[in-house]
């Protein structure tokens, strides 16, 4: 059980996670062509978050809010 707050709290972060993992990975594709080992760093740590937020989110639907 969790609060109203925790939910939303746990709501903004996937998506700040999400958005944020896939606009990196999208600079380290566009950097790739520049400077390959850069552009494989800045993709897989966007590929790392992305998926944290992927994973954040099937936690948040596992949370039911309390009742109070």
């Amino acid at each position: 059980m969790a609060s109203a707050r925790t939910l939303a709290r746990v709501e903004a972060w996937v998506w700040v996670l999400i958005y944020g993992g896939l606009l990196t990975l999208v600079l380290g594709l566009a950097t790739g062509r520049t400077d390959a080992a850069l552009g494989w760093l800045l993709g897989v740590a966007g590929a790392v978050v992305a998926a944290a937020g992927v994973v954040l989110l099937w936690v948040r639907s596992r949370l039911k809010q309390d009742k109070n």
